[in-house]
């Protein structure tokens, strides 16, 4: 009996030895599995946060690309303005010396008709000369009024050749200074063309990057973010101008007593049909703070109200941007312009262009956004605006 209990306590401990190797193998096994488990979600961690991080790297370097394109744009907006406005200039003076020349082609032709009159009743007057006269024993009286009719006539030719002189003189001058005018009219629209040409390369690498944006942030999540980061990015660029404001609206020359006083006053800065209206749907939970007004690019845009310019500048989400304080917390803001005509400090008066319409900041269509802020606050900007 006492055998049988070792055999069988012996055969226990290799069967316990036995289960105890294979738990161990088990744990050993598990333990192994998890630890790979856990270096591979490290590993997908790890991949997720470096392609975010790529992700984010690209759409900066995007942002950045689309920032410097659309300051060339504006340059080369302002270029076209400026240049247009030169030739609108010079056309009128052309005309202005095309009317002038006209008139006097026609006093020399009546100069020139006096002049063969006054020729010719000198021609006539020498057939009877004084010394006829007195040989023929004419009166005195009679000699001493030819006399003075001969050197009136002598006078009145050499006053009209000198006259024809003057305006032969002034007409070719006029005429000189339309070919330099005319020169410069052409030279004018050579440089137009050439900034025109530039311009319209930078307008296609502009949607090429405009697009390429909006598939970075083509998620919901993304573009609330996107946006997110737009609105920080408005509000540190106002702090800076804070003290900018202060000092512009102190020196001043226009009313910086608010809006309060001219509710539905305003001007609108542009005239178009309004695609986004304050407080609708943007994206998720976020909604517009101001207005998206379609108008053709180019076109001018307005003061709302007096003011000063506190700044102008490119903001991401906004493009080119400018903002106007009109005294007690309360401001204007354009956006999505194509160039800005104000710089930091300028007064304005309302109706004052301000900017170009544009599309900057990646939109798709060429537009204005328009805000209206008191105290920091976005409020509806239609009722505003005068009807």
């Amino acid at each position: 009996m006492l055998g049988i209990n070792l055999r069988l306590s012996k055969k226990l401990r290799a069967s316990a030895l036995c289960t105890g190797a294979l738990l161990c193998l088990l744990v050993s096994s598990l333990s192994n599995a998890s630890d790979e488990q856990l270096s591979g979600v490290k590993n997908e961690i790890s991949r997720q946060e470096q392609q975010l991080n790529t992700s984010s790297k690209q759409l900066n370097s995007l942002q950045s690309a689309l920032k410097k394109q659309e300051q060339s744009i504006s340059g080369f907006a302002k270029k076209i303005r400026d240049a247009n406005a030169i030739l609108s200039t010079l056309a009128d003076d052309i005309a202005a010396l095309n009317r002038e020349s006209q008139r006097l082609e026609q006093r020399k032709l009546g100069q020139m008709e006096l002049l063969k009159e006054l020729l010719n009743s000198q021609y006539r007057q020498g057939e009877h000369n004084q010394l006829n006269a007195l040989l023929s024993g004419q009166d005195t009286n009679e000699l001493d009024r030819m006399t003075v009719y001969a050197e009136r006539l002598s006078k009145a030719r050499t006053d009209a050749i000198n006259e024809l002189a003057a305006t032969d003189t002034e007409l070719q001058l006029k005429r000189r200074m339309l070919v330099q005018q005319t020169e410069k009219q052409k030279t004018v629209l050579a440089s137009l063309q050439a900034d025109k040409t530039k311009l319209e390369k930078e307008q296609q690498a502009q949607k090429k990057t405009a697009s390429a944006i909006q598939r970075q942030i083509k998620s919901d999540k993304s573009y609330l973010s996107e946006l997110r980061d737009n609105e920080k990015s408005l509000k540190v660029e106002l702090e800076k101008s804070a003290e900018l404001a202060r000092v512009a609206a102190e020196q001043a020359k226009v009313k910086m007593d608010g809006l309060g006083k001219y509710k539905g006053k305003l001007q609108w800065p542009v005239k178009g049909k309004v695609l986004h209206s304050y407080g609708s749907p943007q994206s998720g939970q976020l909604r517009w703070n101001g207005m998206v007004i379609s108008a053709k690019e180019g076109a001018e845009v307005k003061a709302a109200h007096d003011g000063t310019v506190v700044l102008s500048n490119w903001l991401r989400g906004y493009g080119l941007m400018v903002v106007v304080d009109h005294g007690k917390g309360d401001m204007s803001f354009y956006g999505y312009n194509q160039a800005l005509l104000r710089n930091v400090g300028d007064t304005v008066k309302a109706g004052d262009p301000v900017a170009l319409v544009g599309n900057s900041g990646g939109q798709a269509s060429s537009g204005l956004y328009f805000e209206i802020r008191r105290k920091g606050n976005a409020t509806n900007p239609s009722p505003w605006l005068g009807r």
